[in-house]
């Protein structure tokens, strides 16, 4: 694992650096739009939001990786999160790619352009060699951006109460 605690490097369209309780404006509304929110068991509230930054900020200290806030290159306009999270799946503790896009700029690309980076950056930088993605079985577009980078179908799992679909690689 590298010592250094850094976002990957920006993306043809997009940056990613990490949050900070200054994004909290930007999280609260993403984590509260209910078109973003809807493969989720509700719709966040302001403290949610609250919650995701501090959750990202101890991962970043804790393994060097986390949620990273992710922004349109040419305009530095706010467009979500993706990164690496640890997920605890039926007893086992695997490494995931998550992603969330604004409504408003999704079906652009950019959540798989996102996840391209985080895929390779996990490998790359941290020497992650298996990565999964937990998706809800009614995310038809979440999971077309798993398989475009190169996740497959494993299993349904039961995560948070729910069923979920777990997509994962070898990388």
């Amino acid at each position: 694992m590298t010592s250094e605690r850094r976002p990957p490097a920006p993306a043809a369209r997009l940056t990613f650096r990490e949050m900070t309780l200054d994004d909290l404006d930007d999280m609260a509304a993403l984590l509260g739009d209910p078109e973003v929110m809807r493969y989720y068991p509700r719709v966040g509230t302001r403290e949610d939001a609250r919650w995701w930054i501090e959750n990202s900020q101890r991962s970043y200290a804790e393994h060097g990786y986390g949620l990273w806030l992710i922004a349109r290159r040419d305009t530095g306009e706010f467009l979500g999160n993706c990164g690496l999270t640890r997920q605890n799946i039926e007893g086992e503790t695997f490494t995931e790619v998550g992603y969330l896009v604004r409504t408003d700029f999704q079906g652009q690309g950019y959540a798989t352009e996102a996840a391209f980076a985080c895929r390779d950056y996990a490998r790359d930088a941290f020497n992650i060699d298996y990565l999964i993605a937990i998706i809800n079985p009614a995310n038809v577009p979440s999971q077309r951006v798993a398989e475009k980078i190169g996740l497959i179908l494993e299993r349904m799992a039961t995560y948070n109460g729910a069923r979920q679909r777990i997509y994962s690689t070898k990388l």
